[in-house]
């Protein structure tokens, strides 16, 4: 018997009728199914998720890469690094640390001090919500502060704010420098965590209060394809500048809190995997039913001369069949919810807020974008959802073996007895 005529019974045992064992197999694959949609959501979710916070803390933090002249000899400005395939953009960067005064308090912060065409990026304009006024530093004496900052100190747009920073005075001291600026806007990152850290000023306004032996200083830069580019380009500048100079990815920069999410994402798919492991259990269990019930066929395909390996074969190859129709069932309906999780959300919170209105609760919402994200960016991994299925085929393979070589073990005239 080839292995076409054995895929041929195994289908038929798989679609047939309930009483030729189909329904062990097809509960089975339901179960696979089942298994498989909440590995598929979370796929999505996690990845998405991942990519979003990654997406906003690049095109408003860290840039794509990050480069530092440690042999102090100064930045030419832009364009600093010509030829480099795939560069979008090159901005001189200063950041220290201060405290900003307003009417209502004071609260210490990050001032960033980068090169206003920062801002006319397209990641940069994607990313930035400007609640108040412009997101357009006009002059060296004006500031644009992060809501929740502006909030704590009672900050306006229009009205000065006091920042307060250290010098490093001939003697070595340290000395404090107060200098007033302009509130020009308020602005929002989307993230409440880093909009009470945000004090913007322009580059050169940055060098009004950040002394340069205190303050860190690099070029920002942006690629069109952080994700698979950045090292291959961090490669090249580093070959162009030479020694004497850091070049950093943003992998780099973000190392640990990449690690972090990445690691959440393989523990969430990991403890899903393990619902796959008991899923393959009833397709053996399934697989040994079938047997059970098609002792009659087995002894029909051995009297005619079915060797033992092709008896065996007909039942993995049904035990193949099962988790296969389980993958292509569990991975489309788990893909078809994972695309559609925005609009699921939206519609869970409004039922749940109906029902809080009820109550005299208040609007519930699931993606807060004060803490998180307004919307999961789809991102579909098609590479880890092909590793996800081929681990289900090879569970399902590996589930049905011992029934299928059981199966292959029976001597026929013992299964014509038992007829």
């Amino acid at each position: 018997m080839n292995l076409p005529g054995e895929f041929f019974i195994a289908l038929r045992y798989l679609w047939g009728r309930a009483r030729e064992g189909g329904r062990y197999l097809r509960g089975a694959a339901a179960g696979i199914a089942l298994s498989l949609i909440p590995i598929m959501v979370t796929l999505i979710v996690a990845d998405g998720m991942i990519r979003g916070i990654t997406d906003r803390y690049l095109e408003l933090g860290t840039g794509h890469i990050q480069v530092y002249d440690y042999l102090n000899s100064g930045w030419e400005g832009p364009p600093y690094l010509p030829g480099i395939p795939g560069l979008r953009g090159v901005w001189r960067e200063r950041s220290g640390l201060a405290i900003v005064m307003g009417g209502a308090g004071k609260a210490g912060t990050t001032v960033w001090a980068i090169e206003s065409s920062f801002w006319a990026d397209s990641g940069s304009r994607k990313f930035l919500k400007i609640t108040e006024g412009s997101a357009e530093l006009e002059g060296d004496n004006e500031v644009l502060l992060g809501e929740e900052l502006a909030r704590i100190v009672g900050a306006e747009t229009g009205k000065n704010v006091y920042i307060m920073s250290v010098q490093l005075g001939a003697s070595g001291r340290n000395i404090p420098r107060t200098v007033p600026f302009k509130v020009r806007g308020i602005v929002s990152s989307g993230y409440r965590e880093l909009d009470a850290l945000w004090c913007i000023l322009s580059y050169p306004g940055g060098g009004r209060i950040l002394d340069p032996a205190l303050s860190r200083d690099c070029l920002v830069l942006k690629i069109d394809d952080p994700y698979r580019k950045a090292e291959e380009t961090a490669g090249i500048i580093a070959g162009e500048l030479g020694p004497g100079y850091g070049v950093y990815t943003w992998k780099d920069l973000q190392r640990s809190q990449y690690s972090s999410y990445e690691s959440t994402r393989q523990l969430l798919l990991f403890i899903m995997a393990l619902i796959v492991l008991v899923a393959a259990v009833n397709v053996s269990s399934a697989t040994g039913m079938l047997v059970i019930e098609r002792r009659q066929d087995i002894a029909v395909l051995k009297a005619a001369g079915a060797s033992p390996a092709a008896t065996s074969r007909v039942f993995l190859c049904a035990g193949f069949l099962t988790g296969l129709a389980g993958v292509i069932l569990g991975s489309a309906l788990g893909l078809l919810i994972g695309v559609f999780i925005n609009q699921l959300i939206r519609g869970l919170e409004s039922i749940l807020s109906f029902f809080s209105s009820a109550f005299h609760g208040g609007e519930v919402k699931i993606l807060d974008s004060g803490y998180y994200l307004e919307a999961i960016p789809i991102v579909i991994n098609w590479k880890t959802v092909a590793l996800i299925g081929a681990f289900t085929l090879l569970c399902s393979l590996a589930a049905s073996w011992f029934p299928a070589r059981r199966a292959g073990k029976i001597p026929p005239i013992e299964l014509l007895r038992r007829i």
